[in-house]
């Protein structure tokens, strides 16, 4: 994967999946947008191994610039949809990358019987670094429920949150739902892509200035 295109290729690869669309979407908060991402429509063995490689340049690229701390000791993802997101990076991180990081999940209900508790995988243990992956932050929820559950496993750093695509729209106040997370967390968070780099690689005008509209009506004034 070239590191000077992926981010580029990301929103190909979305198109192709149709996981990225364009047209008239009613958002879950009402909003009506230009496009729309749902990553669920990454379903097959080949799609799934890829996006792992996009998350495994993101962090890549972000341990070489010195945002991610390069001594990560565990990529985290929150069930259900961080599990299979976890484990592809994982894989692609030893094989692309040389990065070789334990991987780990919770469940959603606490097994008690076998190995018990509510973790699966490397686990976590006192002083470890772990690195939260997940899909998109809509309200931030996700990440809100289970970093307490981390915390509570075991004393850590938490080193960032990576996430496929931030939207840059404003969650409860002036700030957009990622800023929230990064302030009332203390998380940085880490995209493959933003809207602004979709929107500069859309080619049709009338959704680049439909996108541009709704941007200037819904995005934080940091963005426009």
């Amino acid at each position: 994967m070239n590191p000077k295109t992926y981010r580029k290729d990301f929103i190909a690869f979305m198109l192709e999946a149709n996981v990225l669309k364009f047209g008239a979407f009613t958002t879950k908060s009402g909003r009506l947008s230009p496009y729309f991402i749902n990553t669920g429509f990454f379903k097959t063995g080949t799609q799934i191994g890829l996006l792992g490689e996009y998350y495994a340049a993101c962090i890549a690229e972000n341990m070489e610039n010195g945002s991610i701390p390069k001594n990560v000791d565990v990529l985290f993802g929150p069930a259900y949809k961080g599990i299979p997101l976890c484990v592809a990076t994982s894989i692609a991180l030893a094989k692309n990358h040389g990065i070789e990081l334990g991987y780990c999940f919770n469940r959603k209900e606490t097994k008690d019987h076998g190995e018990g508790g509510e973790l699966v995988g490397s686990g976590i243990k006192d002083g470890d670094r772990v690195l939260v992956i997940d899909d998109v932050i809509t309200a931030g929820t996700a990440i809100r429920e289970v970093l307490p559950m981390i915390r509570n496993a075991a004393k850590v750093e938490i080193s960032g949150l990576i996430i496929s695509v931030d939207r840059m729209e404003r969650g409860q106040g002036e700030k957009s739902a990622v800023e929230e997370v990064e302030s009332d967390l203390g998380l940085p968070v880490f995209p493959i892509v933003t809207v602004l780099d979709i929107l500069e690689h859309v080619e049709n005008e009338e959704y680049r200035t439909k996108i541009q509209s709704y941007m200037e009506k819904y995005c934080t004034n940091k963005v426009i």
